[in-house]
């Protein structure tokens, strides 16, 4: 069974988008990356994902350099490569090139060691969804209040 640890998670996106499907994909990443992403010490509140060239790329997903290894660090923000499958890089791209569509990175997580990162096909939250949706989790926590002082 494949053990997995979440390193980050971007919790602004479920914030800011209506997310429709989900990926797991593979990131390419240098030796002290790796270390970094095992420390947990990643960023993905400003992250996006590209499509270039039939390559899917993690841009503006801050990676914090690993100290010890001062010299060989890649610099923070640099594009990652994500690692999909032809079929699932052409879905996300022939609905990227719709109207409204992004794909947004979730959270970091190692499985079996290696680091995955979880992307959603996503399209963008007006305000007023926004506060509709902060409305709608105020209820459901009134309801679960007011069910644990009848249970009582």
């Amino acid at each position: 069974m494949a053990t997995i640890k979440v390193v980050a998670s971007n919790r602004k996106a479920y914030h800011d988008y209506h997310l429709e499907e989900t990926f797991e994909a593979g990131v390419a990443l240098t030796g002290t990356e790796i270390k970094s992403v095992r420390a947990g010490r990643v960023n993905l509140r400003d992250g996006y994902v590209q499509i270039k060239q039939g390559d899917a790329w993690l841009m503006n997903c801050h990676i914090s350099p690993y100290d010890p290894a001062s010299r060989e660090n890649a610099e923070p923000l640099r594009p990652r490569r994500l690692l999909l499958h032809k079929r699932e890089l052409a879905r996300l791209q022939n609905r990227v090139a719709e109207r409204c569509w992004t794909i947004v990175p979730l959270k970091v997580y190692l499985k079996d060691n290696r680091a995955k990162v979880e992307i959603a096909l996503a399209r963008g939250k007006r305000q007023y969804d926004k506060r509709e949706s902060i409305a709608q989790r105020d209820a459901e926590r009134e309801m679960e209040r007011e069910m644990k002082e009848r249970t009582r």
